[in-house]
């Protein structure tokens, strides 16, 4: 058992997919003895356009994970972030939505292909699509790193999770280690932080994401940062299995994780409890 746990990726009912609101979610982290929490809610940048609720959507999180920083204050904090999704499908939004509030923490992920579903929803892949398809996404993320404006690299192997549950594939990563050790070197460099994602662990693929075999190697190229993230859109969810990311942090060389305020990088010593 581990001291000052902490959840940096949760996501309350701003988010199109989340079921609880932030004070909720504040209420259980209390309960739980958590640290900090992290509320991270969804902006999907290549659909911004295309759906007007997310204009209200970003607003209306930022607006009450700021009441619940207050309404906690001294009793747990609260960070303020948002997850941008394919942030460089429309540079121009991007960086709009980024300097229009004053966050936290900004995760930069990729969740799609441009014009194209949600990993999600694919379903019967062949291994050599799936293939196609994993080179293409890291491709993303090497593009994503370059735009930069953002502070955490989330669930680095998101699409694995689907095409395990969904087309009962396995897929190799040594396949794919040069794209991989140029996205971690690339994290490094820019001194981002690498999150630690359990949702997987929660999902037939039963798998952090990334891997520690991947959390090492981002050490071993200068990676100095690391974030836990239980990808919560449930208030059950909330800190799950953080134990097992702090233990692939631990054994990856990492003696501290990261957490961000005002998109600054704070460093918190991972400790275990004393019997």
């Amino acid at each position: 058992m581990y001291k000052n746990i902490v959840d940096l990726h949760v996501h309350t009912d701003n988010s199109f997919d989340g079921h609880h609101s932030a004070t909720f979610l504040c209420e259980k982290a209390e309960f739980q003895d958590l640290r900090a929490v992290a509320f991270t809610d969804h902006c999907e940048i290549d659909q911004f356009k295309n759906d007007n609720k997310y204009e209200k959507r970003v607003w209306q999180s930022f607006f009450e994970v700021a009441k619940a920083r207050s309404a906690f204050m001294g009793k747990l904090l609260v960070l303020n972030g948002i997850e941008l999704g394919q942030p460089t499908y429309d540079i121009p939004k991007a960086n709009e939505i980024v300097s229009r509030y004053d966050y936290d923490q900004i995760l930069g992920s990729v969740h799609n292909f441009r014009d194209g579903q949600d990993f999600y929803f694919m379903e019967n892949l062949t291994y050599e699509t799936a293939s196609k398809h994993l080179k293409e996404y890291f491709d993303e993320i090497i593009e994503m790193l370059h735009w930069g404006n953002f502070d955490v690299l989330a669930h680095l192997t998101y699409p694995l999770r689907y095409f395990y549950s969904k087309s009962g594939l396995s897929m190799d990563l040594n396949d794919y280690k040069g794209q991989i050790d140029r996205i971690l070197a690339l994290t490094a460099k820019q001194d981002k932080a690498l999150e630690i994602n359990t949702a997987g662990l929660r999902q037939p693929l039963n798998k952090l994401q990334p891997e520690t075999d991947i959390i090492k190697r981002f050490r071993e190229l200068g990676g100095r940062l690391v974030t836990v993230g239980s990808d919560a859109h449930y208030a059950e969810h909330l800190a799950r299995d953080i134990d097992k990311a702090y233990d692939a942090a631990l054994s990856a060389g990492f003696t501290e994780i990261a957490f961000f305020q005002r998109r600054t990088p704070m460093l918190m010593k991972i400790e275990k409890e004393t019997v």
